[in-house]
């Protein structure tokens, strides 16, 4: 009840928040738009075991207030970039994590996201790197209220013509022109002093060099952030895999996977598999063999939901497999044949079909990216033979 009672007195007031064990290692590192509501989530009945685990080996929590969500987002970036706790790390590394770069050595730097897998592209002392960041989602909405206070380039350096952005007060005038390199890194070493948490410091300079800027820091909008807490039944859905099966007239069947992680396509993670003769023109059976080979792969992210172009028939039949093999991951059907209605597994838990519900115009896109795909690479693996 220690820990509970910690929960109840935090102060409903956005910050970051650490679990810790009986020998004050770090096991978790969160953020919250109010510390006393996403504590108190923690001691539900029904969580996800891996939050179950986690509290079960905590013995206590301390919390950090930060002024606003967004300094919540960025402190909650560099405390597990330096502690790296066991409990935010779902898969064997950080390729799964978005991260921030501002990239120095050029004229008009900008902030670009990265996936961790990228960033060994851009080691170099003079490119600065922010994260890990846990939801790309937030990161993007964090972005845009930076930019407000602090605008920065994302157009054609001295292009004569000046761009959107420019014209609604986003882009300080690189387009044309109108601000040197020299003043334009000004402004973004004032975004790498916010992103590294240094408030003080920055405070401190504005007052100096645009008192303005202090103001509109202070009063920075974040409508965009404060998101309702995510109830911690509900897996984090950073990543979903759609399925589908394409053959030739029972012929070279070809299986696809393609991925949606972070709120958006990535195709660098879409694979084919080539399916084995004796299951060729067995629907359900080459289906099995996709999804059983691909969960083999250790070394790729897991995935937060597995979609498969189809209904009923075959999410009973791969249920079993999952039954038999202890597969916790949601795994739900869609078919078009089907008028399009969500076919879940058997046990899934309530919270994770209506968020599953919410994402289905995005599932049905991923469908159809699926099938398109399959369809496009069986093709050209047929025609090279």
């Amino acid at each position: 009840m220690k820990l509970l009672e910690i929960a109840k007195k935090a102060p409903h007031k956005p910050g970051v928040y650490k679990y810790l064990d009986k020998d004050e290692n770090i096991l978790y590192i969160g953020r919250a738009t109010s510390l006393r509501s996403r504590l108190k989530q923690y001691f539900q009945k029904q969580v996800d075991d891996r939050i179950k685990e986690m509290v079960l080996l905590a013995d206590n929590i301390e919390y950090i207030e930060t002024a606003s969500v967004l300094e919540a987002i960025i402190l909650e970036a560099n405390l597990i970039k330096k502690y790296w706790p066991k409990y935010n790390v779902k898969d064997k590394d950080d390729r799964s994590f978005s991260y921030l770069i501002i990239d120095k050595r050029q004229d008009f730097p900008k902030p670009v996201i990265v996936r961790g897998r990228e960033l060994k592209k851009f080691i170099s002392d003079k490119v600065a790197v922010f994260g890990p960041y846990q939801s790309q989602y937030l990161l993007r909405r964090a972005l845009k209220l930076i930019r407000q206070v602090f605008p920065y380039s994302t157009c054609e350096p001295n292009s004569a013509r000046a761009c959107f952005d420019y014209q609604i007060g986003l882009c300080p005038g690189v387009c044309i022109s109108e601000i040197s390199s020299k003043e334009y890194k000004k402004n973004i070493e004032k975004i790498v002093m916010l992103l590294k948490g240094e408030r003080t410091r920055l405070i401190k300079t504005l007052k100096k060099e645009n008192p303005e800027q202090v103001e509109a820091l202070k009063n920075l909008q974040e409508v965009t952030l404060l998101q309702k807490e995510k109830d911690l039944k509900t897996p984090e859905l950073s990543r979903i895999e759609a399925y589908d099966i394409s053959h030739l007239s029972a012929k070279e069947a070809y299986g696809s996977m393609v991925v949606f992680t972070n709120n958006e396509i990535d195709k660098s993670q879409y694979r084919l598999f080539k399916i084995s003769e004796e299951n060729s023109g067995d629907d359900l059976h080459s289906m099995l063999e996709v999804l059983s080979r691909r969960l083999k792969h250790l070394e790729w992210p897991r995935p937060d939901i597995i979609l498969l172009d189809g209904g009923k028939p075959q999410v009973d039949f791969l249920s079993h497999y999952f039954d038999e093999n202890n597969i916790t991951i949601p795994l739900v059907g869609l078919s078009k044949y089907g008028g399009d209605v969500l076919v879940f597994r058997k046990g899934t838990n309530k919270s994770v079909k209506e968020l599953i519900k919410l994402l289905k115009p995005k599932l049905q896109e991923l469908r159809e990216e699926a099938h398109r795909f399959c369809l496009q690479a069986s093709k050209k693996r047929r025609r090279i033979k």
